[in-house]
């Protein structure tokens, strides 16, 4: 049994490890749908479980911070400080019967309450950690790397008809007017990216890399004062 919601209370194992994944309900461009962060964090989160011996995969917070991204339609933030009381009333609430809980996070936005809430529960003494789905050189958001992905993962969401490039600037340099102004302001498609090229035997590729990544950070359970899993 890996499926949390599919269990009944006599099948849950002595202090499993609780794998959860998180995400956003935001916009993607004009071709990757709303869901995009939850079901990349859904994914790696579902492959991972099977290696990891006793874990439960837990059903996917879908919703996040995602406040940046609110002037496009179809973005529901929860914002950062709900965010984080949520993750920590979770991580207290499963902290009774499991030995650890490892939120597995699709959006960057929901950074800085992981940071928050991992940082509280640890103090509490609770065995929470969080690992990023995060693709080192990988465009930020939209682009290639995520239609990679989904092109894997969530093929028929897709309206690759749709997929063209945004603003292409490094993340570093655009990040203080994405914080001031919101996505829109600096990407009237919501792109921060270039999608061309992407395939699914490329995001097969990351998946795997992901997975490979998740099993061994959480196989050595090294977690920082933050809570993030390292690896």
């Amino acid at each position: 049994m890996t499926s949390l919601a599919r269990a009944t209370w006599p099948e849950i194992g002595a202090a499993p490890l609780v794998v959860v994944p998180l995400g956003s309900v935001e916009q993607h461009g004009p071709h990757l749908p709303l869901a995009t962060d939850t079901a990349v964090a859904a994914a790696v989160a579902a492959d991972a479980v099977g290696s990891l011996g006793g874990a439960l995969l837990a059903p996917a917070l879908a919703y996040g911070a995602s406040g940046e991204h609110e002037d496009f339609p179809g973005t529901v933030s929860l914002g950062t400080e709900a965010l984080t009381a949520l993750l920590i009333e979770y991580g207290r609430s499963a902290c009774r019967w499991a030995g650890r809980v490892l939120v597995v996070n699709g959006h960057g936005g929901n950074l800085d309450a992981l940071r928050s809430a991992g940082t509280l529960l640890r103090r509490e003494s609770r065995d929470v950690a969080w690992f990023p789905c995060s693709v080192p050189g990988g465009d930020a958001h939209a682009g290639h790397t995520e239609l990679s992905l989904m092109l894997h993962v969530e093929p028929e969401g897709i309206r690759a008809d749709r997929a063209v490039a945004g603003v292409t600037t490094p993340i570093d340099e655009l990040l203080p007017r994405l914080r001031a102004e919101g996505v829109r302001a600096v990407s009237p498609n919501g792109v921060l990216g270039d999608p061309a090229g992407a395939t699914a035997a490329e995001g097969q590729h990351l998946l795997a890399e992901l997975v490979a990544r998740l099993v061994t950070a959480a196989g050595e359970w090294r977690v920082g004062d933050d809570g993030r899993l390292a690896g």
